[in-house]
């Protein structure tokens, strides 16, 4: 008990001092009808996934290389108003300890610069095994390895989404 109470105030710093907000904050601040934004932030590509309104289900949208930054939010501000996003969920990639290690604070460090050009909510969700997740599901489906490995940041995306839209549906 005392290892997880020490990580839970550790992620409530961090949270605060990167001005984000946890999930339930997020449920409070949008509308029961409201598409999502999931993204994967790799070290070279961004994978990037949509909710339907109902938020029942994550579809894996596109991924972007991870190249210049302002044209990377450019590209988020286009696909926000098209598709009428009205929050962000990032993948979070602790530790498998539950500690934050140096992904998990360049992960924090583009959502802060990411919250300092886009006017949304944003919060972070555990991604650990996200990308191992996508790689079995389309094991499963019979998809050769270019299409998997061609894909997985997208997939990724769409895994982190489901699993904050799931926990926000319950």
């Amino acid at each position: 008990f005392k290892i997880y109470s020490h990580m839970i105030i550790r992620s409530i710093i961090i949270i605060e001092k990167y001005n984000m907000i946890t999930i339930d904050e997020l449920k409070l601040k949008i509308d029961k009808k409201s598409r999502l934004l999931g993204l994967d932030l790799g070290s070279k590509r961004i994978g990037l996934s949509i909710c339907d309104d109902k938020r029942i289900i994550a579809t894996p949208f596109k991924t972007i290389e991870k190249d210049n930054f302002d044209k990377f939010i450019n590209e988020l501000k286009i696909i926000i108003k098209e598709n009428n996003i009205q929050g962000i969920i990032v993948g979070n990639p602790i530790n498998m300890d539950g500690s934050v290690g140096p992904s998990a604070q360049s992960v924090m460090d583009v959502c802060k610069n990411i919250l300092n050009k886009i006017d949304l909510p944003l919060c972070l969700w555990d991604e650990r095994l996200s990308t191992v997740g996508a790689f079995n599901i389309s094991s499963q489906l019979d998809i050769n390895v270019s299409k998997k490995v061609k894909n997985i940041d997208k997939n990724a995306a769409a895994f982190i989404l489901q699993g904050a839209i799931d926990y926000l549906r319950n």
